[in-house]
């Protein structure tokens, strides 16, 4: 009988990395298709909430950003009834009205160079820990994600439809991916948009187990190196976008026209 073969734990994770890389295959939506199934995918988590809300693209040309028109709730978003802006939210292309709440969006484009995707919405367990003042605790492995990335806005600055909003909340978000906005919602700036959608539904995942935790006792911490390993494991990149697969074909079971 032999050893057990034992390895340091790095080279799992990359030998991990690498089959990612060979089974977990993408489609190769577009940027609007992948946008309007987002919107769809959160629209199936709760994080409707009516016309409240925002998902925002950078668009090819420097200066333009993608979004859905307003009046149109996520469950109806198609990759067609999408509009283009510019950095002064003025209609390019499409039909419909542009979103007077996705201004602060083009604060954090401006600051955050990298950032290509917002997603900003009001779900209800998010939205109870805004009302208490309580900043989100990543204490789980689900929740690892975002540990030491998710930043709180303490104080609520009124209708993001201005620039005081955007500099409060850009301020406010600094460099990392998440942020908790008292009495308002969540969200998630991120450098594409499938992880900007996985973040959106798992933030308010783990914003529902810490209130339910704290219902039954205190949260405990976890160590901040297993912590650290966790949030870099759980956001590879192969990895987030087949989660986002995963979540997209739940959507287009039933709503295939998202698509058109």
């Amino acid at each position: 009988m032999t050893d057990a073969i034992i390895r340091p734990k790095t080279d799992y994770h990359v030998r991990t990395s690498n089959e990612m890389e060979r089974h977990l295959a993408v489609p190769t939506w577009s940027l609007r298709q992948k946008m309007a199934l987002t919107c769809r995918i959160l629209a199936a988590e709760g994080h409707e909430s009516a016309l409240a809300g925002q998902i925002t693209a950078r668009g090819e040309a420097p200066g333009t950003y993608w979004m859905l028109s307003f009046g149109l709730g996520f469950d109806e978003a198609q990759a067609s009834n999408l509009v283009l802006v510019d950095d002064d939210l003025r209609l390019l292309e499409g039909d419909g009205m542009v979103n007077p709440s996705n201004r602060f969006h083009l604060w954090i484009y401006r600051h955050r160079p990298t950032v290509t995707a917002i997603v900003h919405t009001h779900p209800p367990y998010c939205s109870a820990l805004s009302l208490v003042g309580k900043p989100l605790v990543a204490a789980h492995m689900d929740t690892s994600m975002f540990y030491e990335d998710c930043a709180y806005l303490s104080d609520w600055p009124g209708p993001p439809i201005g620039d005081e909003e955007g500099e409060l909340i850009h301020a406010a978000l600094g460099d990392k991916r998440a942020i908790l906005l008292a009495h308002h919602g969540q969200l998630v700036a991120t450098d594409n948009i499938e992880e900007a959608a996985v973040l959106a539904v798992f933030i308010e995942r783990a914003a529902r187990m810490q209130l339910l935790a704290e219902s039954i006792g205190t949260i405990r911490p976890i160590d901040p190196a297993h912590a650290q390993e966790a949030h870099d494991y759980r956001l590879k990149a192969r990895a987030v976008a087949a989660t986002f697969h995963y979540f997209a074909r739940r959507v287009l079971k039933r709503e295939p026209e998202v698509l058109d």
